[in-house]
């Protein structure tokens, strides 16, 4: 058993690794700092900035954790806490039922609705002109996508929750959303943040969906309704066209190397502070 659990945890320094030695050829041209933070695209020059890529992951993630987080929440909250048990067996297993549509699918929804409410009911109010295209068409398809996966996790750490606790709370004359607030949700914190960090890890990962309504431009979003190019998409989209550039195929693999440490300083950061959380929760 220490055997395998070694190699299944060696399989991320693995991965890791690969992505770095394939990286290697255009980290000998240009350091980590001019491929970070410029922001000229122009392959065929042998000039890679990936500033505007980042930005746009960034971007997309940001909002679709915005957008899906209370809503998230405030949905686990009514199934645990204030759904009759006939509503409860017709929620769940619609919730669960989000997370097997194929991401293509959210990506078609996204053109055909989302692009065009964006377009000719949202954007005319805020700037001149929009295609609808834009990181705020990626984070509410990538939104939609995660929804189901966070309410799912938060739905379980909350059931976990002893009953004797509500029963206290509410003996002491507090209200049924005063409980709710003050006790269930602050007793199941830890794994709120929890589901937040497995859902942004997994939102930072989505490729076709996103890739169907973000405009991919490579340029630095501005607004909201600026079209951006997430890493992601960057990858999908050219890994295997024009491998004859010099350079080309070892840039898209440090696109898929700063994915890979902007997922895992995440993870650790993101741990730290859980670690934090529930030792203060404990004291």
């Amino acid at each position: 058993m220490l055997i395998f659990t070694i190699l299944s945890v060696s399989i991320l320094l693995f991965i890791g690794v690969e992505l770095y030695l394939h990286s290697l050829p255009v980290l000998h041209k240009l350091s980590w700092g001019q491929l970070i933070t410029s922001s000229v695209w122009k392959p065929m020059k042998g000039l890679f900035g990936f500033f505007p890529f980042i930005m746009g992951t960034l971007w997309v993630t940001g909002i679709a954790i915005v957008i899906a987080l209370p809503l998230c929440i405030l949905t686990a909250v009514y199934i645990t806490e204030y759904a009759p048990s006939r509503i409860k067996k017709i929620l769940s297993p619609f919730v669960n039922l989000l997370s097997g549509i194929p991401p293509v699918i959210f990506g078609v929804w996204g053109v055909l609705f989302i692009i065009p409410l964006i377009q000719n009911h949202i954007a005319s109010h805020f700037v001149d002109f929009s295609t609808g295209y834009s990181v705020l068409a990626g984070g509410i398809v990538l939104a939609v996508m995660i929804f189901p996966l966070i309410v799912s996790i938060i739905t379980e750490v909350l059931r976990t929750i002893p009953q004797d606790l509500r029963d206290a709370s509410s003996s002491l004359g507090a209200t049924k959303w005063e409980t709710t607030k003050k006790v269930v949700l602050r007793k199941a914190l830890p794994g709120i943040v929890a589901a937040l960090v497995l859902a942004i890890s997994r939102a930072f990962g989505e490729t076709i969906a996103v890739l169907m309504v973000c405009g991919n431009n490579a340029v630095v979003p501005h607004s909201v309704f600026d079209p951006g190019y997430p890493l992601p998409a960057l990858i999908a989209n050219n890994y295997g066209d024009m491998m004859s550039i010099p350079l080309y195929d070892s840039a898209l693999m440090f696109a898929a190397l700063l994915l890979f440490i902007i997922i895992l300083l995440f993870n650790i950061i993101s741990r730290v502070i859980l670690s934090r959380l529930e030792r203060r929760l404990a004291a």
